[in-house]
């Protein structure tokens, strides 16, 4: 059964509905710790290339489920000298780097990836995303992606797009695909079908979810309708 909680558009919202429908409202978000902090400056020493360097010593050493005694002893560097070179403190030399490499099973310019990585960005003017193919512009729903970074330090894939529903747009709350999905409503009303669950949707909600459950526009209220849709998922995972 539907889980039915008070519209926060209040009942005249609720009372719009000419369906025997269960609206559930957008429920209370409670604060989370974060993992992070969004202000925080990345420590310019990492664009140092010893301390690139020593971040990728540690990661894989640490993939390899090995201490730094093990490494030292399989490299004869020692145990000193490996916590300053992981630390980014000292600039090991060529013939130290060839040993690590040897030890790591990993090429030696790999020891160099994220000093040399490019962070990519991607600009879109308005108006001017790109018009793409997905499952739901067979029903009549507009997708303009909004930019894409295929590769990326995260290891997650980013789409975000902005949907237009029109008079020839179809209903479809079926959609299921790997990862997590924002929306944020621009214009119109649109019901929201998550799972067993409704939400109406004006203009300055949003609504965050796991995107594996069956989602989609139920009900389209007032045309046309324009959203935000931004959807997350592991690198190398499918997606529809």
């Amino acid at each position: 059964m539907d889980k039915l909680v008070k519209d926060g558009k209040g009942a005249s919202a609720a009372a719009k509905s000419t369906k025997s429908k269960k609206i559930s409202s957008a429920t209370q978000v409670k604060a989370a710790p974060l993992h992070q902090d969004p202000h925080a400056v990345r420590d310019t020493r990492e664009k140092v290339l010893e301390v690139a360097i020593g971040h990728e010593v540690r990661a894989f050493r640490k993939k390899l489920g090995i201490t730094v005694a093990d490494l030292a002893a399989t490299t004869n560097i020692s145990l000193g000298m490996l916590s300053k070179i992981e630390n980014g403190i000292t600039s090991p030399s060529l013939t130290t780097l060839q040993a690590l490499s040897r030890a790591l099973g990993v090429p030696l310019s790999s020891f160099f990836r994220r000093f040399e990585e490019d962070r990519n960005a991607v600009f879109v003017k308005a108006g001017e995303g790109v018009d793409v193919e997905r499952r739901g512009t067979r029903a009549g729903h507009q997708y303009n992606l909004l930019g894409y970074i295929s590769s990326n330090t995260a290891g997650v894939t980013v789409e975000p797009y902005l949907i237009t529903l029109t008079e020839n747009s179809d209903v479809f709350p079926a959609f299921q695909h790997d990862g997590m999905e924002f929306l944020y409503m621009l214009e119109g009303e649109v019901v929201y079908r998550h799972g067993s669950n409704l939400y109406r949707m004006l203009p300055g909600d949003s609504l965050f979810f796991d995107a594996d459950a069956p989602h989609g526009p139920d009900e389209l209220t007032t045309l046309p309708i324009r959203y935000l849709s931004i959807i997350s998922y592991r690198q190398g995972s499918g997606n529809e």
